[in-house]
Parts: C-alpha cells; sequence; structure tokens
C-alpha cells in the first residue's frame, strides 16, 4: 500500500487533537475535505481507523497502529531529503532562517539539530524576526524560509502551510489560583499580578496590540528577556504569565489555562521565499525538518494527552 504523506500528516493532527476539524484546521482543510481524505485512508486500509463519538474521534487499534507507523515514516523521509539536499548546496552560500521568538524556543532549535548534523555542507543563518519583517525578506528574496504567524500574512502573496499551533495560554504555579480552571478571559488574568517579557519583544508587542482601547492596566512585577526566565518565574509562583502554549515544557509542573480571547488563538505557518536558486532541495529539506520538529512538540506532549481537554484549550 502507498499513503500520501499529506494524508498522513492530516490523519495525525487529527489523532493528536481528538477532532477532524481541528485537524483540518491544522491542515488548512475544509471539513468535507479532511472527512473525504480521512474515509479515503480507511478504505485504502480496509479496516475503520477512527470511532467517531459526540465529544470528537480517537483512534481505533488500527488507526493507532497507522499513527505510529505514520510517525516514523515522515521522520524517514526527513532524513531521505537531508541526505540527497547535502550534495545541491554550496557551504559558501548559507540558508537563511527566520522566525518570531515562540519558534526560536524550541521549534527552530529541534529543527537545527536535526538538519545540520544530516548535512555537515550545508550551513543555516538563523535571526528572530517579528512576522512582517519576515515577510517582508522572504518577499524581497533576502531569506528562504520563516516561521511566522497567520494572524499577520493576510494577501502577503507568499507560499505557505500550516505548521502548529502557537495558541497564547496562562500558566502559573502548580496548585495555585489557576487550579481546577480550563479558561479565562485576558481581563481576569488581568487581576492578578503577571510576569511579562520585556516592552519590545515581538509577544509582548502581539498581546498589546490586540487589546480593547479600556483594557485593564497589567500590573507587571517584574519583565525578563526570555521565555525560558518568564516560566520558571511563573512556576515558582512569582505571577502569572501569558506564554505561547508550545513554550511549555509537558514535564514541568505548572498550572496551565486557555485564554478565551479570539485572538489568543494563534497559528504557526511554514512561508517560502521567493528567490528561485540551486538550494531549492536544501530548503525543502530544511522544511521538511521544521515539520518533522512541530509533529514531534505535538506529538510529545506540549498538548494535553486527553482529547476533551485538548478541544477546550483549543476552542478557547
Amino acid at each position: 500500500m502507498r499513503y500520501d504523506l499529506d494524508d498522513l500528516r492530516l490523519f495525525l493532527h487529527i489523532v493528536t487533537e481528538g477532532s477532524i476539524t481541528a485537524g483540518a484546521h491544522r491542515m488548512h482543510l475544509s471539513l468535507p475535505s479532511a472527512s473525504a481524505r480521512v474515509r479515503s485512508l480507511e478504505h485504502h486500509a480496509g479496516v475503520p481507523l477512527l470511532i467517531r463519538g459526540r465529544r470528537g474521534v480517537r483512534p481505533t487499534p488500527a488507526g493507532t497502529t497507522l499513527a505510529r507507523h505514520a510517525r516514523d515514516v515522515l521522520a524517514q523521509t526527513a532524513r531521505l531529503e537531508s541526505a540527497v539536499a547535502s550534495y545541491t548546496r554550496s557551504p559558501t552560500a548559507p540558508l537563511v532562517l527566520l522566525g518570531g521568538g515562540s519558534a526560536m524556543h524550541r521549534l527552530v532549535p529541534r529543527a537545527l539539530v536535526s538538519f545540520l548534523r544530516a548535512h555537515p555542507d550545508v550551513d543555516v543563518t538563523v535571526s528572530e524576526s517579528r512576522t512582517p519583517q519576515t515577510v517582508r525578506m522572504l518577499a524581497d528574496g533576502a531569506a528562504d524560509l520563516g516561521v511566522v504567524l497567520d494572524d499577520e500574512t493576510r494577501d502577503c502573496g507568499l507560499h505557505m502551510e500550516p505548521l502548529g499551533d502557537d495558541s497564547l495560554v496562562v500558566i502559573g504555579q502548580a496548585g495555585g489560583i489557576l487550579a481546577g480552571r480550563t479558561a479565562l478571559t485576558y481581563s481576569e488574568v488581568a487581576e492578578h499580578p503577571l510576569i511579562g517579557l520585556n516592552a519590545d519583544s515581538s509577544l509582548r508587542r502581539w498581546i498589546e496590540r490586540h487589546l480593547v482601547p479600556h483594557a485593564p492596566v497589567v500590573r507587571y512585577r517584574t519583565t525578563v528577556a526570555n521565555l525560558n526566565v518568564l516560566v520558571a518565574l511563573a512556576a515558582a509562583g512569582v505571577g502569572l504569565a501569558v506564554v505561547p502554549r508550545p513554550v511549555i515544557d509537558p514535564d514541568q509542573p505548572l498550572e496551565v489555562c486557555a485564554l478565551q480571547d479570539p485572538w489568543a488563538r494563534r497559528h504557526h505557518l511554514l512561508a517560502w521565499g521567493v528567490r528561485d536558486h540551486a538550494a531549492s532541495t536544501a530548503v525543502a529539506s530544511l522544511a521538511e525538518h521544521l515539520r518533522h520538529a512541530a509533529l514531534f512538540d505535538s506529538a510529545s506532549g506540549s498538548t494535553p494527552a486527553d482529547p476533551r481537554t485538548r478541544r477546550l484549550l483549543h476552542d478557547g
């Protein structure tokens, strides 16, 4: 049997999210199109792959087996493309990869580790960049790939594809004031002392740009320069913090609560530059490593394992 790689990615997203609707959203597909692809997969496999219920879907034993092997297939595909791509790029011309602060926290480092190990003759220049600047550089041919936010890329004319969830959540000390809560509005969060990033950070600017004119004034106990420190202070009980969900280590003891505000639902997109050169195979390989890194983070626990909780957090 042969399976389409995009169909496998869609199936993994559906299993991870516990919802065909959420999986379709992550692949930028309509619900009918995603459902048709799942039916085609089931027809191809000859057995049901999903159990459909009122609260979402869960994999059958066959579906669980398919998801496990799909992760292996996608990882092997990335390694195969990496091995071939290493012969197509001059080491004197590094690839240029841009991304925001959230992407630079876990996603980009994970992708770089696997890509650079597989490509000893390919260099990568990595820079942190806000989405508007990244889009301009990609459109001007000054960069090869960028990890951008879907909210800031409308009508930019670049080729893009969904990469992963980057929704904002509020975190606090385990057993603290967030215990037992599943969702809060930003106004409710602002009633408590917060820890934030510095005023010139992309996340801080992004949040403040979406606040209504009469939003409550936030009391910041302190502001810091990076997300690692921010999460550590929140875990220690210094205050609450608003962070992108992917930066949270699933093993760290924290209370994590979804933000209900519509602007808190964000997604990372992988954006391609316009320059056409002999490095296109290496660029494609780097893109595949980014996809695999995003998929790994999703499967390894950045998103809660319980399907009902995942849907609550996704739907805000």
